[in-house]
């Protein structure tokens, strides 16, 4: 089941990221930001990486998102034009490309046995799960730059509005 779940979801993450490059209009791209994001969580999710499933849907489907759609409105971006692209981008993206997707099949062919750490249904081999391990190590080894954070963007996010505030 998880393994169709995966797969399911793979294909839905790859389909909307394509959609996302390929839409004219902002918000329709954003919106399509927030499938891939969704997807990436149930992804996270059937690998056992509940922790991680939880941060993507909180953190990035929602705050992130809403931010993103937030500074496309307040710019009232509209729909854009359609460019024949740059030459030296097509001579640099092709090979990345297949250079990324080299590596990607090395690293599925070749090192899946010193990945054996961790099941695909997702706990670890010592019984204890993944929630419960990273949500110890956050909660008290990192409490202070976790804080930090949450400070930082929040001074971020207010400058951005303070930079976008037009003059009278």
């Amino acid at each position: 089941m998880q393994t169709a779940l995966f797969f399911i979801f793979a294909a839905i993450c790859v389909v909307s990221a394509l959609n996302l490059l390929f839409q004219r209009h902002p918000i329709n791209s954003a919106l399509s930001l927030v499938v891939v994001m969704m997807s990436l969580a149930v992804i996270y999710w059937t690998l056992g990486a509940e922790f991680l499933a939880a941060a993507q849907v909180i953190v990035y489907s929602g705050a992130i998102m809403v931010l993103f759609t937030f500074v496309i409105m307040l710019l009232n971006a509209g729909e854009e034009e359609r460019t024949r692209g740059s030459k030296a981008a097509y001579f640099a993206g092709v090979p990345g490309v297949v250079g990324v997707l080299a590596l990607l099949v090395y690293t599925f062919l070749h090192e899946r046995t010193t990945l054996g750490y961790a099941t695909f249904g997702g706990e670890l081999n010592n019984g204890v799960s993944n929630m419960a391990a990273i949500s110890r190590v956050l909660f008290t080894d990192l409490l202070l730059p976790f804080e930090v954070t949450s400070i930082l963007i929040l001074v971020a996010i207010l400058g951005a509005v303070v930079l976008a505030r037009k003059e009278n």
